[in-house]
C-alpha cells in the first residue's frame, strides 16, 4: 500500500469513469453526425462542452452530476416517447396523427397529468394512511412504515402527499371549469349582441383584472371564509354545524349558478315563454349541481372555488370575445343570420368550433393560474383548511426542517412545480398546432 486512495465513481474509478463518460457522448455525437441527425448531434456535442467545462470547473464529482442529470433526461425523454407511443396506439386514426407531432415535452406532460391524475382518483387505496391520521412522533424520519418521514404532528408524509393530490387538484379542475363556464358564456354572448352588453361585460372584466388576484383573493376568502361558523347563522339551523356548512355551500353556488344561468338564458331564450321554459330548467340544473358540489366540498372549500373563479373569469372572458369577435365578422356568420339563425345557434354551431383550439390551450394556462393561487392561498393559511392534506399548507407546516438540512418540505414544493410545468408542455404543443405554424 502506498498510503493513497483512489477515488472511485459508480464503484469505478475516476479515471475510468471520466474516459468511459466521454467516450460514450463523444461516440453518440460522432454517430448522430455521421447519420446527418442535426438536433441529436447539437445535443450530444453541446453536453461534450458543457461536461469539459464542468470538469475542469469542478472535477470529476462534478462530471458525476452532470451525468447523473444526462441520464435523469435521457430517462425522461424515453420515457416520454413511450408514453406517447402507447397513446398513438389506443386512440383513435385522427387523433393518433395528431400525437405523432407531439414533442417529447408533450408527451412528458401528459405521462405527469395522467400520473397525478391516477393518485388523485385513487388515493384511498395508494396511500398506505388516513390524510389525517397521526402514526408516529413529530418529524419521525423515514423507515419501512413511512416512505418520506412524518410531518409536524406525526402524519404520513407520503399519505398526506397522495392525498394532497386529489384535494388540491379537484379545486383547482372545479375552479377552472366554473371560470370557464362563466366566461366563455360572458365572451360568447358579447361578441354575438355587441352594443351596450358587451361594453358593460368588457367594463366589468376591467375592473375585476384591475385588482392583484392574490389581494383579491385574501380579502374575498377573509370575508367570506367565518360565514360558516358565524352564531346568527349556526342558530337558524339550531347549532347544527353540518347542516349550516351544507346550507351555506349550496346558497353560495347557486349564486354564482344565477350568474351563469342568466348567461345561458341571454343565449338561448328568445321570447317570454322561452325565458319562463327555460329558466325553471336553469334554475332545477342549477340547484342539482349546487348540492352536489356542496356534498364533495365544504363550505370553506366552496368559497375558495368561487373565488378563484371570479377572479380568473375576465380573463376567460377577454380571450373569448377577441377570438369569437373574430369569428362574427366573417361572411358565413352573416349568411347565418340572414337565415334567421338564432343566437344560440350561431355559438353552438358556427362560433365556437372555430374557437375551440385556443380555448382549450387557455384551460391549460387557467388551471396553471388557479392551481398556484390555492396553493399560495393554503401556503398563507387561508385555503383548504387543516386537517385536509394540501401542497401549499404542507410546504408551510414543514418549513422548518429546512434549517435542519432536510428536503421534505421541497417535495410537496416540487409536486407543484412538476404539475404546473406539465401542463405548461402539453398547453404549448397545443398553441402551436392552433397557430397553424409547421415544424421546420
Amino acid at each position: 500500500m502506498d498510503g493513497t486512495e483512489q477515488s472511485t465513481i459508480f464503484g469505478i474509478s475516476s479515471t475510468a469513469f471520466v474516459i468511459f463518460y466521454f467516450a460514450i457522448i463523444l461516440g453518440g455525437a460522432c454517430i448522430a453526425a455521421f447519420n446527418d441527425k442535426r438536433a441529436p448531434f447539437m445535443l450530444l456535442f453541446g453536453l461534450t462542452l458543457v461536461s469539459i467545462v464542468m470538469g475542469i470547473v469542478g472535477g470529476a464529482d462534478m462530471l458525476r452530476s452532470v451525468a447523473i442529470g444526462a441520464f435523469l433526461l435521457a430517462f425522461a425523454a424515453m420515457l416520454s416517447y413511450g408514453f406517447r407511443e402507447f397513446l398513438v396506439n389506443i386512440v383513435s386514426t385522427e387523433m393518433a396523427k395528431e400525437l405523432r407531432t407531439a414533442p417529447l415535452t408533450a408527451g412528458f406532460g401528459m405521462f405527469v397529468i395522467f400520473v397525478y391524475a391516477v393518485a388523485a382518483i385513487f388515493a384511498p387505496f395508494i396511500a398506505p394512511y388516513g390524510q389525517a391520521e397521526v402514526i408516529s412522533s413529530a418529524f419521525a424520519p423515514a423507515d419501512e412504515n413511512m416512505l418520506l418521514g412524518a410531518d409536524q404532528l406525526g402524519r404520513d408524509m407520503f399519505s398526506r402527499l397522495i392525498y394532497g393530490a386529489r384535494n388540491t387538484v379537484s379545486l383547482a379542475l372545479v375552479g377552472t371549469i366554473l371560470a370557464f363556464m362563466l366566461g366563455a358564456l360572458a365572451g360568447l354572448l358579447a361578441a354575438v349582441r355587441g352594443g351596450w352588453f358587451d361594453q358593460a361585460m368588457g367594463r366589468t372584466a376591467d375592473v375585476i383584472m384591475s385588482i392583484p388576484s392574490l389581494i383579491f383573493g385574501l380579502l374575498m376568502v377573509s370575508i367570506f371564509g367565518s360565514l360558516a361558523t358565524n352564531p346568527a347563522w349556526l342558530r337558524m339551523f339550531n347549532g347544527n354545524v353540518g347542516q349550516a356548512d351544507f346550507a351555506l355551500g349550496v346558497a353560495l353556488m347557486c349564486f354564482f349558478g344565477l350568474l351563469v344561468g342568466l348567461l345561458v338564458l341571454a343565449t338561448v331564450a328568445e321570447s317570454f315563454v322561452g325565458w319562463l321554459i327555460s329558466g325553471a330548467i336553469t334554475a332545477g340544473v342549477v340547484l342539482v349541481f349546487a348540492m352536489g358540489i356542496s356534498t364533495i366540498f365544504n363550505s370553506s372549500e366552496v368559497i375558495l372555488i368561487l373565488v378563484v373563479s371570479i377572479i380568473y373569469s375576465p380573463r376567460v372572458y377577454r380571450l373569448t370575445r377577441a377570438v369569437a369577435g373574430n369569428v362574427v365578422v366573417m361572411d358565413y356568420i352573416e349568411a347565418a343570420r340572414l337565415r334567421g339563425e338564432r343566437r344560440w345557434y350561431l355559438i353552438r354551431r358556427e362560433i365556437l368550433p372555430n374557437s375551440t383550439a385556443p380555448l382549450v390551450a387557455e384551460f391549460g394556462l387557467e388551471f396553471c393560474f388557479v392551481f398556484l393561487l390555492i396553493s399560495g392561498l393554503s401556503f398563507l393559511g387561508l385555503g383548504i383548511q387543516p386537517p385536509t392534506a394540501d401542497w401549499g399548507s404542507m410546504v408551510k407546516e414543514n418549513a422548518t426542517l429546512i434549517s435542519f438540512g432536510e428536503i421534505t418540505p421541497l417535495i410537496p414544493a416540487a409536486a407543484i412545480a412538476l404539475l404546473t410545468v406539465a401542463v405548461n408542455f402539453v398547453v404549448d404543443w397545443m398553441l402551436f398546432r392552433s397557430s397553424g405554424l409547421k415544424e421546420q
